[in-house]
């Protein structure tokens, strides 16, 4: 993902595109993507052997290879394409995304009280919390909501070409072009969410119909339409879950002045300039 988020001069300067030759990038991104060919091939190879995964995403896709009534073919290129995919896409934007969920809930102590009360209410008696539970968590929603307003683990959707030109405004933009949708910006639109919209306020979800499902564009950290996230719902329960599992079972302390800096990096998933350290305290 460090790779993917460098800006290469080849991209916007075509005839320069040897000047990233020259600089070793396209050396590094050849030797990164046959060392995740062999992971890739590992991992179907181990399914196909039959190792005792069980059921899992692989498995489906193997199957789904051998059936001929399905209408087209998945090659094993194919395959190992898939759960590329699957892998690079869900293990930095999951992993980000909680700790920013952290990073403001330490940075704001009367949400994360918000969020302990309503958690452990919910679950008391409870080892830990499951995905049923999860239904009647109405304020750990809207602290998701407002994680991904401020810091859309991906803050920009996948390029768009124009097929016909357009009027946007009082521009005209012609077929062809290039359109990159800035999720970063349109989630502290002053016009959008009012003044106040660098403020982390969970509170502002509570009252409002706003989803992040593609239909409501001043919130679309997944993306809209048929090119979306596939992923949502799978990455939206596994987020809840585990968040709510570790406001559960833990209390939290922050290790330095989350107040003075949270700077964020640049790159194709904004995580934290530097990680976030704390001290996890299990309850009793």
């Amino acid at each position: 993902m460090i790779l993917l988020g460098i800006i290469t001069i080849g991209t916007y300067v075509p005839w320069l595109a040897w000047i990233d030759w020259i600089c070793g990038l396209d050396a590094k991104l050849e030797k990164t993507a046959k060392d995740f060919d062999v992971l890739m091939e590992k991992v179907v190879q181990d399914h196909e052997a039959g190792d005792g995964h069980g059921n899992d995403f692989a498995d489906v896709l193997l199957s789904l290879q051998k059936d001929k009534s399905i209408g087209f073919e998945i090659n094993r290129s194919s395959i190992k394409a898939i759960l590329l995919d699957a892998f690079v896409g869900g293990s930095d934007t999951s992993s980000t995304l909680l700790e920013w969920e952290l990073t403001e809930l330490l940075r704001h102590p009367e949400c994360l009280k918000k969020i302990q009360e309503e958690v452990r209410t919910i679950c008391k008696g409870k080892s830990s919390v499951s995905e049923d539970d999860l239904q009647d968590m109405i304020y750990l929603k809207a602290v998701v909501k407002e994680t991904l307003r401020l810091h859309p683990p991906v803050p920009l959707m996948v390029p768009h070409k124009l097929i016909e030109d357009i009027k946007l405004g009082d521009q005209n933009v012609p077929a062809g072009s290039l359109a990159i949708i800035n999720l970063w910006t349109i989630g502290r639109e002053v016009a959008t969410w009012g003044p106040d919209a660098e403020e982390f306020k969970p509170e502002r979800h509570l009252t409002s119909s706003a989803d992040y499902r593609g239909q409501d564009f001043e919130l679309i950290p997944f993306g809209s339409g048929r090119r979306m996230c596939p992923g949502i719902s799978f990455a939206e329960v596994l987020n809840e879950v585990a968040l709510a599992n570790l406001i559960h079972g833990f209390d939290w302390q922050a290790t330095e002045d989350l107040q003075a800096d949270i700077a964020e990096s640049v790159g194709t998933v904004i995580r934290r300039e530097f990680p976030l350290y704390v001290i996890a305290s299990p309850t009793t």
